[in-house]
């Protein structure tokens, strides 16, 4: 099976991306990231002596949006009665299972469209298709993460998606002289690319990352470089015409 190798993680987590073994990934550990830090610094800071000029980072969604101020406390927010209503019938694994995550979903979207992307949701199960609620509402929905399994002092907070993904991206590259991305990644082998520097191929990064070499625990590796050691050229970056 093709493969790609992520050091300090476990085999099962090595299986799913199309490199013929030929990337490897290297989680970083990070100082913990606070609201008002400056994320391009950080990360640069993190990756020195890891990353190279031909390496790809690959930074949680989640991190940039902290450093940017973009939480919530759970407990400020009162979900309504459609929310506990629609969250109690979402997907163990989903975000919009807290009733306080939904009630933001439903406050960015409103009430109409939440209720229409339910039912496509519905639809979707019945066909053995995922993902349709998220489809309607949007990428910036599909970004927001609820308070589980978001380290201490944030275990309590709803954390939105990242302002100008693209932007922090290109900020990144420039501070670390390194390939960057702001990604969303999840243990169910879900991974978006929600920005990129120049010449980041998105789809072969998402390929890449779909063993979520993050880590979805207390790993506190937001950062993820990815060093290409094939004899062909990095499948992750565009040729510049």
């Amino acid at each position: 099976m093709p493969e790609v190798t992520v050091v300090g993680r476990s085999a099962p987590l090595e299986r799913r991306a199309p490199f013929a073994g030929a990337l490897v990934a290297l989680p970083v550990r990070t100082q913990l990231v606070r609201p008002g830090d400056d994320v391009a610094a950080s990360i640069a800071a993190a990756a020195r002596g890891i990353a190279r000029s031909g390496d790809v980072l690959a930074v949680s969604e989640t991190a940039v949006a902290i450093a940017q101020g973009r939480v919530i406390a759970a407990e400020t927010i009162r979900p309504s009665p459609l929310a506990y209503w629609l969250s109690r019938r979402a997907s163990a694994f989903a975000t919009v299972n807290q009733p306080e995550s939904l009630q933001l979903v439903i406050d960015q979207a409103g009430a109409a469209k939440v209720l229409f992307a339910s039912m496509c949701q519905a639809i979707g199960r019945l066909l053995r298709r995922r993902g349709w609620f998220y489809r309607v509402l949007g990428e910036r929905i599909a970004a927001i993460d609820g308070y589980t399994g978001t380290l201490p002092p944030f275990e309590r907070t709803i954390v939105l998606g990242p302002e100008d993904p693209d932007g922090v991206a290109r900020a990144i590259a420039v501070a670390s002289g390194a390939h960057a991305s702001v990604v969303d990644v999840n243990d169910l082998g879900i991974a978006r690319v929600l920005g990129a520097s120049e010449r980041v191929d998105r789809v072969a990064l998402e390929a890449a990352l779909r063993s979520n070499p993050h880590g979805n625990g207390d790993e506190q590796t937001p950062l993820v470089v990815l060093k290409w050691r094939g004899a062909a050229p990095n499948p992750m970056l565009r040729d510049v015409g």
